[in-house]
Protein backbone atom coordinates (compact mmCIF):
# COMPACT_ATOMS: atom_id res chain seq x y z
CA UNK A 1 0.00 0.00 0.00
CA UNK A 2 3.13 2.22 0.40
CA UNK A 3 3.75 2.04 -2.68
CA UNK A 4 0.59 3.08 -4.34
CA UNK A 5 0.28 6.05 -1.62
CA UNK A 6 3.93 7.36 -2.22
CA UNK A 7 1.67 7.98 -6.54
CA UNK A 8 -0.21 10.22 -4.36
CA UNK A 9 2.34 13.05 -3.34
CA UNK A 10 3.55 15.28 -6.02
CA UNK A 11 6.78 14.08 -7.31
CA UNK A 12 9.47 17.05 -7.54
CA UNK A 13 10.56 16.75 -11.13
CA UNK A 14 6.26 17.00 -11.89
CA UNK A 15 5.40 20.79 -13.18
CA UNK A 16 3.95 22.24 -10.25
CA UNK A 17 3.42 25.25 -11.01
CA UNK A 18 0.11 24.86 -13.18
CA UNK A 19 -3.01 23.91 -11.98
CA UNK A 20 -4.80 20.98 -12.98
CA UNK A 21 -8.01 20.63 -15.06
CA UNK A 22 -9.56 18.68 -11.92
CA UNK A 23 -8.40 21.53 -10.17
CA UNK A 24 -10.23 23.60 -12.45
CA UNK A 25 -12.99 21.77 -12.32
CA UNK A 26 -13.23 21.71 -8.44
CA UNK A 27 -13.45 26.06 -8.92
CA UNK A 28 -16.24 25.80 -11.22
CA UNK A 29 -18.49 24.88 -7.90
CA UNK A 30 -17.14 27.95 -5.72
CA UNK A 31 -18.64 30.36 -8.76
CA UNK A 32 -22.41 28.40 -7.78
CA UNK A 33 -21.06 29.38 -4.28
CA UNK A 34 -20.42 33.11 -4.61
CA UNK A 35 -23.58 33.62 -6.70
CA UNK A 36 -25.81 32.20 -3.87
CA UNK A 37 -23.64 34.48 -1.33
CA UNK A 38 -24.07 37.80 -3.16
CA UNK A 39 -27.90 36.84 -3.87
CA UNK A 40 -28.69 36.45 -0.37
CA UNK A 41 -26.59 39.86 0.60
CA UNK A 42 -28.58 41.54 -1.78
CA UNK A 43 -31.94 40.14 -0.81
CA UNK A 44 -31.98 41.19 2.58
CA UNK A 45 -28.62 43.10 3.29
CA UNK A 46 -28.70 44.44 7.11
CA UNK A 47 -26.02 44.48 9.97
CA UNK A 48 -27.43 40.65 11.10
CA UNK A 49 -27.51 39.44 8.18
CA UNK A 50 -24.05 41.11 6.98
CA UNK A 51 -22.65 39.19 10.24
CA UNK A 52 -24.01 35.99 8.80
CA UNK A 53 -22.33 36.62 5.69
CA UNK A 54 -19.07 37.53 6.86
CA UNK A 55 -19.18 33.60 8.66
CA UNK A 56 -20.53 31.68 5.71
CA UNK A 57 -17.71 33.99 3.29
CA UNK A 58 -15.11 32.70 5.99
CA UNK A 59 -16.38 28.96 5.57
CA UNK A 60 -16.28 29.04 1.96
CA UNK A 61 -12.79 30.79 1.87
CA UNK A 62 -11.73 27.90 4.63
CA UNK A 63 -12.63 25.11 2.20
CA UNK A 64 -11.44 26.42 -1.05
CA UNK A 65 -8.08 27.12 0.36
CA UNK A 66 -7.37 24.21 2.34
CA UNK A 67 -8.15 22.39 -0.56
CA UNK A 68 -5.92 24.35 -2.59
CA UNK A 69 -3.24 23.34 -0.20
CA UNK A 70 -3.72 19.74 -0.23
CA UNK A 71 -3.87 20.05 -3.90
CA UNK A 72 -0.68 21.62 -4.04
CA UNK A 73 0.85 18.67 -1.97
CA UNK A 74 -0.58 15.76 -4.09
CA UNK A 75 -0.75 15.06 -7.81
CA UNK A 76 -4.62 15.26 -8.89
CA UNK A 77 -3.43 13.03 -11.87
CA UNK A 78 -3.87 10.33 -9.79
CA UNK A 79 -7.60 8.70 -9.79
CA UNK A 80 -7.38 8.42 -5.81
CA UNK A 81 -6.85 12.63 -5.00
CA UNK A 82 -9.64 12.61 -8.46
CA UNK A 83 -12.52 11.00 -6.53
CA UNK A 84 -11.35 12.97 -3.58
CA UNK A 85 -11.35 16.15 -5.11
CA UNK A 86 -14.90 14.79 -7.19
CA UNK A 87 -16.18 14.01 -3.37
CA UNK A 88 -15.50 17.43 -2.07
CA UNK A 89 -17.00 18.88 -5.54
CA UNK A 90 -20.46 17.29 -4.68
CA UNK A 91 -20.34 18.41 -1.20
CA UNK A 92 -19.66 21.92 -1.98
CA UNK A 93 -22.40 21.85 -4.39
CA UNK A 94 -24.88 20.70 -1.73
CA UNK A 95 -23.19 23.43 1.12
CA UNK A 96 -24.01 26.35 -1.78
CA UNK A 97 -27.84 25.06 -2.11
CA UNK A 98 -27.74 25.33 1.39
CA UNK A 99 -26.15 28.99 1.83
CA UNK A 100 -29.01 31.16 1.72
CA UNK A 101 -30.91 29.59 5.28
CA UNK A 102 -27.49 28.29 6.12
CA UNK A 103 -28.56 30.35 9.61
CA UNK A 104 -32.21 28.51 8.69
CA UNK A 105 -34.25 25.65 7.79
CA UNK A 106 -30.45 24.31 6.54
CA UNK A 107 -28.57 25.26 9.10
CA UNK A 108 -27.83 21.25 10.78
CA UNK A 109 -27.44 20.25 6.45
CA UNK A 110 -25.02 23.05 6.01
CA UNK A 111 -22.77 22.56 9.16
CA UNK A 112 -22.94 18.73 8.90
CA UNK A 113 -21.75 19.05 5.35
CA UNK A 114 -19.10 21.05 6.28
CA UNK A 115 -17.71 19.02 9.14
CA UNK A 116 -17.93 16.18 6.72
CA UNK A 117 -15.93 18.05 3.92
CA UNK A 118 -13.30 19.63 6.31
CA UNK A 119 -12.61 16.53 8.51
CA UNK A 120 -12.48 14.22 5.17
CA UNK A 121 -9.94 15.85 3.19
CA UNK A 122 -7.54 16.24 6.25
CA UNK A 123 -7.87 12.69 7.26
CA UNK A 124 -7.40 11.38 3.24
CA UNK A 125 -4.06 13.89 2.78
CA UNK A 126 -2.75 12.48 6.61
CA UNK A 127 -3.36 8.70 5.29
CA UNK A 128 -1.54 9.57 1.71
CA UNK A 129 1.79 10.55 3.42
CA UNK A 130 1.56 8.08 6.02
CA UNK A 131 4.46 5.91 3.99
CA UNK A 132 6.46 8.57 2.31
CA UNK A 133 6.64 11.29 4.92
CA UNK A 134 5.85 10.97 8.49
CA UNK A 135 6.66 14.85 9.56
CA UNK A 136 3.75 15.37 6.83
CA UNK A 137 1.50 13.10 8.03
CA UNK A 138 1.50 14.20 11.43
CA UNK A 139 0.66 17.46 10.77
CA UNK A 140 -2.44 16.69 8.98
CA UNK A 141 -3.30 14.32 12.10
CA UNK A 142 -3.14 17.51 13.98
CA UNK A 143 -4.89 19.50 11.32
CA UNK A 144 -7.65 16.46 11.26
CA UNK A 145 -7.92 16.86 15.08
CA UNK A 146 -8.85 20.36 15.04
CA UNK A 147 -10.97 19.86 12.35
CA UNK A 148 -13.18 17.44 14.46
CA UNK A 149 -13.07 19.87 17.54
CA UNK A 150 -14.41 22.27 14.69
CA UNK A 151 -16.99 20.07 13.39
CA UNK A 152 -18.47 19.39 16.54
CA UNK A 153 -18.71 23.24 17.14
CA UNK A 154 -20.70 23.34 14.02
CA UNK A 155 -22.75 20.05 13.91
CA UNK A 156 -23.72 21.40 17.75
CA UNK A 157 -24.25 25.54 16.26
CA UNK A 158 -26.89 23.82 13.82
CA UNK A 159 -29.62 21.80 16.20
CA UNK A 160 -29.17 24.97 18.31
CA UNK A 161 -31.56 28.01 18.38
CA UNK A 162 -30.59 31.37 16.19
CA UNK A 163 -28.64 32.84 18.87
CA UNK A 164 -26.40 29.72 19.75
CA UNK A 165 -25.91 28.70 16.47
CA UNK A 166 -24.42 32.40 16.33
CA UNK A 167 -21.78 31.68 18.88
CA UNK A 168 -20.85 28.28 18.12
CA UNK A 169 -19.79 28.91 14.78
CA UNK A 170 -18.20 32.18 15.24
CA UNK A 171 -16.61 30.00 17.86
CA UNK A 172 -15.88 27.57 15.12
CA UNK A 173 -14.64 29.49 12.79
CA UNK A 174 -12.22 32.12 14.64
CA UNK A 175 -10.81 28.31 15.97
CA UNK A 176 -10.18 27.20 12.33
CA UNK A 177 -8.63 30.69 11.65
CA UNK A 178 -6.25 30.75 14.84
CA UNK A 179 -4.81 27.02 14.80
CA UNK A 180 -2.04 27.83 11.93
CA UNK A 181 -1.09 30.52 13.50
CA UNK A 182 -0.02 28.22 16.76
CA UNK A 183 1.34 25.40 14.88
CA UNK A 184 -1.41 23.39 14.90
CA UNK A 185 -0.67 22.66 18.44
CA UNK A 186 -2.40 19.47 20.21
CA UNK A 187 -1.26 17.72 23.34
CA UNK A 188 1.20 14.60 22.90
CA UNK A 189 2.36 15.91 19.43
CA UNK A 190 2.96 19.73 20.45
CA UNK A 191 3.32 21.91 17.28
CA UNK A 192 3.47 20.73 14.33
CA UNK A 193 7.43 21.53 12.47
CA UNK A 194 8.23 24.65 10.67
CA UNK A 195 8.19 24.09 6.74
CA UNK A 196 7.83 20.82 6.53
CA UNK A 197 4.66 20.98 3.81
CA UNK A 198 6.78 21.05 0.59
CA UNK A 199 4.68 24.33 -0.67
CA UNK A 200 4.79 25.33 -4.01
CA UNK A 201 4.67 28.92 -4.00
CA UNK A 202 3.99 29.12 -7.61
CA UNK A 203 1.21 26.83 -7.78
CA UNK A 204 -0.03 28.35 -4.99
CA UNK A 205 0.09 31.86 -6.37
CA UNK A 206 -1.66 30.73 -9.93
CA UNK A 207 -4.47 28.90 -7.66
CA UNK A 208 -5.41 32.17 -5.97
CA UNK A 209 -5.19 33.88 -8.74
CA UNK A 210 -7.92 31.89 -10.47
CA UNK A 211 -10.01 32.72 -7.40
CA UNK A 212 -9.93 36.01 -7.94
CA UNK A 213 -10.63 35.91 -11.67
CA UNK A 214 -13.64 33.47 -10.89
CA UNK A 215 -14.77 35.93 -8.00
CA UNK A 216 -14.86 39.38 -10.80
CA UNK A 217 -16.75 36.93 -13.04
CA UNK A 218 -18.88 36.31 -10.23
CA UNK A 219 -19.15 40.60 -10.43
CA UNK A 220 -19.79 40.31 -14.32
CA UNK A 221 -22.69 37.44 -14.29
CA UNK A 222 -24.54 39.40 -11.03
CA UNK A 223 -24.11 42.74 -12.90
CA UNK A 224 -25.44 40.87 -16.02
CA UNK A 225 -28.52 39.19 -14.77
CA UNK A 226 -29.54 42.22 -12.86
CA UNK A 227 -29.31 44.37 -15.99
CA UNK A 228 -31.35 42.45 -17.94
CA UNK A 229 -34.22 42.63 -15.20
CA UNK A 230 -34.11 46.45 -14.41
CA UNK A 231 -32.85 47.95 -17.75
CA UNK A 232 -35.08 50.31 -19.25
CA UNK A 233 -33.80 53.73 -17.73
CA UNK A 234 -30.75 55.75 -18.95
CA UNK A 235 -29.66 55.57 -15.28
CA UNK A 236 -29.69 51.66 -15.37
CA UNK A 237 -27.17 52.16 -18.06
CA UNK A 238 -24.94 54.19 -16.62
CA UNK A 239 -25.01 51.91 -13.52
CA UNK A 240 -23.98 48.81 -15.70
CA UNK A 241 -21.36 50.81 -17.62
CA UNK A 242 -19.86 52.35 -13.70
CA UNK A 243 -20.05 48.48 -12.97
CA UNK A 244 -18.46 46.65 -15.58
CA UNK A 245 -15.67 49.64 -15.51
CA UNK A 246 -15.10 49.01 -11.78
CA UNK A 247 -14.46 45.15 -12.17
CA UNK A 248 -11.73 45.80 -14.89
CA UNK A 249 -10.54 48.62 -12.45
CA UNK A 250 -10.38 45.95 -10.07
CA UNK A 251 -8.73 43.47 -12.58
CA UNK A 252 -6.05 45.87 -12.87
CA UNK A 253 -5.12 47.02 -9.28
CA UNK A 254 -4.80 43.54 -8.81
CA UNK A 255 -3.03 41.59 -11.64
CA UNK A 256 -1.22 44.69 -12.89
CA UNK A 257 1.18 44.52 -10.41
CA UNK A 258 0.07 42.58 -7.09
CA UNK A 259 -0.08 39.53 -8.33
CA UNK A 260 3.20 39.35 -10.14
CA UNK A 261 4.84 40.29 -6.30
CA UNK A 262 3.01 37.88 -4.71
CA UNK A 263 4.16 34.99 -7.55
CA UNK A 264 7.45 36.08 -7.50
CA UNK A 265 8.00 36.14 -3.36
CA UNK A 266 5.70 33.02 -3.16
CA UNK A 267 8.48 31.38 -5.52
CA UNK A 268 11.80 32.87 -4.29
CA UNK A 269 11.05 32.70 -0.79
CA UNK A 270 13.19 30.28 1.63
CA UNK A 271 9.58 29.99 4.33
CA UNK A 272 7.22 29.20 1.47
CA UNK A 273 4.69 27.71 4.41
CA UNK A 274 5.02 31.06 6.24
CA UNK A 275 4.97 33.25 2.59
CA UNK A 276 1.63 31.07 1.54
CA UNK A 277 -0.23 31.86 5.21
CA UNK A 278 0.36 35.56 4.69
CA UNK A 279 0.09 36.12 1.18
CA UNK A 280 -2.61 33.64 0.36
CA UNK A 281 -4.37 31.86 3.16
CA UNK A 282 -4.75 35.04 5.37
CA UNK A 283 -3.86 37.99 2.39
CA UNK A 284 -6.51 37.34 -0.41
CA UNK A 285 -9.62 36.95 2.24
CA UNK A 286 -10.26 40.85 2.33
CA UNK A 287 -9.67 40.70 -2.13
CA UNK A 288 -12.48 38.19 -1.67
CA UNK A 289 -14.73 39.57 0.25
CA UNK A 290 -14.11 43.00 -0.89
CA UNK A 291 -15.29 41.88 -4.59
CA UNK A 292 -18.05 39.81 -3.22
CA UNK A 293 -19.56 42.80 -1.37
CA UNK A 294 -18.95 44.69 -4.48
CA UNK A 295 -20.96 42.90 -6.24
CA UNK A 296 -23.55 43.16 -3.52
CA UNK A 297 -23.26 47.02 -4.20
CA UNK A 298 -23.61 47.17 -8.11
CA UNK A 299 -26.81 45.06 -7.27
CA UNK A 300 -28.27 47.71 -5.02
CA UNK A 301 -27.28 50.63 -7.48
CA UNK A 302 -29.12 48.26 -10.66
CA UNK A 303 -31.87 47.47 -8.67
CA UNK A 304 -32.67 51.33 -6.93
CA UNK A 305 -31.12 53.32 -8.89
CA UNK A 306 -32.06 56.50 -7.46
CA UNK A 307 -32.63 55.72 -3.94
CA UNK A 308 -30.37 57.95 -1.25
CA UNK A 309 -30.07 57.57 2.28
CA UNK A 310 -29.73 53.91 3.00
CA UNK A 311 -26.73 52.74 5.39
CA UNK A 312 -26.83 49.02 4.08
CA UNK A 313 -26.21 50.35 0.31
CA UNK A 314 -24.00 52.89 1.16
CA UNK A 315 -21.89 49.92 3.13
CA UNK A 316 -21.92 47.48 0.45
CA UNK A 317 -21.49 50.26 -2.46
CA UNK A 318 -18.45 51.78 -1.15
CA UNK A 319 -17.21 49.44 1.94
CA UNK A 320 -16.17 46.57 -1.32
CA UNK A 321 -13.81 48.95 -2.67
CA UNK A 322 -12.62 50.19 0.45
CA UNK A 323 -12.10 46.21 1.40
CA UNK A 324 -10.80 45.40 -1.62
CA UNK A 325 -8.11 47.96 -1.37
CA UNK A 326 -7.33 47.15 1.86
CA UNK A 327 -6.55 43.56 0.82
CA UNK A 328 -4.18 44.76 -1.93
CA UNK A 329 -1.94 46.64 0.17
CA UNK A 330 -1.99 43.74 2.57
CA UNK A 331 -0.81 41.89 -0.35
CA UNK A 332 1.56 44.55 -1.86
CA UNK A 333 3.57 45.83 1.46
CA UNK A 334 3.43 41.54 2.72
CA UNK A 335 4.76 40.70 -1.53
CA UNK A 336 8.23 43.09 -0.59
CA UNK A 337 6.68 45.78 -2.60
CA UNK A 338 6.89 49.82 -2.00
CA UNK A 339 3.66 50.90 -0.11
CA UNK A 340 0.93 51.59 -2.50
CA UNK A 341 0.29 55.11 -1.98
CA UNK A 342 -2.22 55.02 -4.85
CA UNK A 343 -4.77 52.78 -2.71
CA UNK A 344 -4.42 55.03 0.27
CA UNK A 345 -5.93 58.04 -2.53
CA UNK A 346 -8.37 55.68 -3.40
CA UNK A 347 -9.37 55.02 0.16
CA UNK A 348 -9.46 58.54 0.64
CA UNK A 349 -11.84 59.34 -2.05
CA UNK A 350 -14.21 56.38 -1.28
CA UNK A 351 -14.48 57.77 2.37
CA UNK A 352 -14.96 61.25 1.97
CA UNK A 353 -18.30 59.70 -0.81
CA UNK A 354 -19.42 57.59 1.98
CA UNK A 355 -19.82 60.84 4.60
CA UNK A 356 -21.47 62.73 1.53
CA UNK A 357 -23.46 59.71 0.94
CA UNK A 358 -27.13 60.77 2.33
CA UNK A 359 -27.15 63.35 -0.28
CA UNK A 360 -25.97 61.13 -2.92
CA UNK A 361 -28.62 58.75 -4.92
CA UNK A 362 -27.01 55.43 -5.62
CA UNK A 363 -26.28 55.10 -8.96
CA UNK A 364 -23.95 58.32 -8.35
CA UNK A 365 -22.06 56.36 -5.40
CA UNK A 366 -21.41 53.60 -7.47
CA UNK A 367 -20.16 55.82 -10.42
CA UNK A 368 -17.72 57.51 -7.45
CA UNK A 369 -16.53 54.00 -5.86
CA UNK A 370 -15.71 53.63 -9.62
CA UNK A 371 -13.82 56.59 -9.90
CA UNK A 372 -11.78 56.21 -7.10
CA UNK A 373 -10.82 52.36 -8.26
CA UNK A 374 -9.91 54.24 -11.67
CA UNK A 375 -7.69 56.72 -9.98
CA UNK A 376 -5.97 54.37 -7.95
CA UNK A 377 -5.69 52.29 -11.29
CA UNK A 378 -4.42 54.97 -13.20
CA UNK A 379 -1.89 56.19 -10.43
CA UNK A 380 -0.12 53.60 -9.60
CA UNK A 381 0.56 52.40 -13.24
CA UNK A 382 2.40 55.91 -13.87
CA UNK A 383 3.94 55.46 -10.48
CA UNK A 384 5.48 52.09 -11.94
CA UNK A 385 6.30 53.76 -15.38
CA UNK A 386 8.01 56.58 -13.89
Amino acid sequence: MGEVARGWIRQAEREKGKASFPELFFDLVFVFALLQLSHTLSSDFTSATAGEALILILAVWWVWMNTTWVTNLLDTERDPVRHMLFALMFAGILMAIALPEAFGAHALAFAAIYAVTQVGRSAFTAYAFRNTDQQSAKTFCRITAWTILAGILWVAGGVMNFEWRLLFWTLAIALEYAVPLVGYWVPLLGRAPKETLAISGEHMAERCALFVIICLGETILTTGRNAVEHMGTDLTVVVFCSAFLSTVAMWWIYFHHGQEKAAEKAETTSTPEKVAHDLFTYGHLPIVSGIILTAVGEDFSLSDTEARGGFSHMAAIIGGPVLFLIGNIWLKVSAGSRFPTSHLVGIAILAVTGIASSLLANYALNVAATAALLVTAVWEYRGHRR
